[in-house]
C-alpha cells in the first residue's frame, strides 16, 4: 500500500503571466517533465470544442497531417534538386511538426511520420557527408519503426563504415539482415564492410 504520509516537496513555480510550471533550480529531468506538462495546458487552451474537452484520437487534424506531408515532399524536392542543406531544414521543419502533435492524437501515427522523415534526413546528411548526424537520425528511425525500413537500417550501416567504425557497421548490417530478410542492399553493404574488414587486417 502507498506510504499515504509520505511528501515530496518540488522546486517548481507558476509563472504569474503565462502560466506555465517552471522548475526553480537546473534539474534536467524535472525540466523535461515540466515543458511536457506545459506543452499539454498550451494544447487544452488552445481547443475550440465545448468545454475545452479534447476530441477523440481520431480522426487526427488534417491541417497538420497535411503541413508535415508537404514539408517532407518539398524536402524531397530539394533533395532531387542536389540542395541537401535545405533538404534537412525541410525535414527537420516536418519532425517538429510532428513531434509536437497533441498529446492525446495516436503515438503510431506520430511514430510512422517521425521514422520517414529521419530516414530521409539521414540521406541528406550522407549526401553532404555529415556522417556522424546521419548515423544518428538513421539508428533514430529504426528505433521508431523496425521493421520494413531498411533504408533506414542501411543508412546508418554506410555511415558506420565511412566512420570507419567498422565492426559496428558490420554488426549493425547483420542485425538489419536478421530483422528485414535477405534485402539486397543490405547483403551487399554486408559484403562492402566485410571486405574493408579484410583489407584493414591486411594492411595491420
Amino acid at each position: 500500500m502507498a506510504d499515504l504520509t509520505h511528501f515530496d516537496l518540488l522546486p517548481i513555480r507558476m509563472d504569474p503571466q503565462s502560466k506555465a510550471i517552471e522548475a526553480t533550480t537546473s534539474s534536467r529531468a524535472l525540466a523535461a517533465e515540466l515543458e511536457q506538462l506545459n506543452s499539454l495546458h498550451r494544447a487544452l487552451l488552445s481547443l475550440e470544442t465545448p468545454m475545452g474537452v479534447p476530441p477523440p484520437p481520431v480522426p487526427v487534424n488534417p491541417k497538420r497531417t497535411a503541413n508535415v506531408t508537404k514539408l517532407r515532399d518539398n524536402g524531397n524536392a530539394e533533395y532531387r534538386k542536389g540542395r541537401y542543406a535545405e533538404a534537412v531544414k525541410l525535414y527537420t521543419l516536418g519532425l517538429q511538426m510532428a513531434l509536437t502533435r497533441p498529446l492525446w492524437e495516436p503515438t503510431t501515427l506520430v511514430r510512422e511520420e517521425a521514422a520517414g522523415l529521419l530516414a530521409n534526413r539521414a540521406q541528406a546528411h550522407m549526401a553532404l557527408q555529415n556522417w556522424p548526424e546521419g548515423a544518428v537520425d538513421a539508428e533514430s528511425s529504426v528505433e521508431l519503426r523496425i521493421m520494413g525500413n531498411a533504408k533506414a537500417w542501411w543508412r546508418r550501416g554506410k555511415c558506420l563504415m565511412e566512420m570507419a567504425r567498422l565492426d559496428e557497421a558490420r554488426n549493425w548490417v547483420k542485425r538489419a539482415l536478421e530483422v528485414e530478410g535477405e534485402e539486397a542492399d543490405l547483403v551487399a553493404l554486408l559484403k562492402e564492410v566485410e571486405a574493408r574488414i579484410e583489407k584493414a587486417k591486411v594492411a595491420a
